[in-house]
């Protein structure tokens, strides 16, 4: 399952978000997305839990969290198409 985590501290790493998952199981992967051009956190990462059970209890459990001194926000990322749309000016 793939997870979406939003308001992360700015000095929280792709290995702090595997570290934080596993221990509710086996993460495939785990990126903290970065700015092209600045190197810095955009604030938000993806995790890739394996099993689906594990991944759902992370989610119950870590969401409105208070990690690395911010409360994140863990919820079960969608598809771009199922997103609302985005309005550009």
């Amino acid at each position: 399952m793939n997870i979406f985590v939003a308001k992360l501290s700015s000095r929280t790493t792709s290995e702090d978000l595997k570290t934080l998952f596993e221990e509710y199981g086996e993460v495939t992967s785990a990126n903290v997305i970065t700015d092209k051009m600045t190197g810095y956190s955009k604030k938000f990462g993806f995790v890739e839990m394996k099993n689906d059970a594990e991944a759902n209890k992370a989610i119950a459990e870590l969401d409105n969290c208070d990690y690395d001194s911010s409360q994140i926000v863990v919820k079960q990322a969608r598809p771009r198409s199922e997103s609302p749309e985005r309005q550009r000016y």
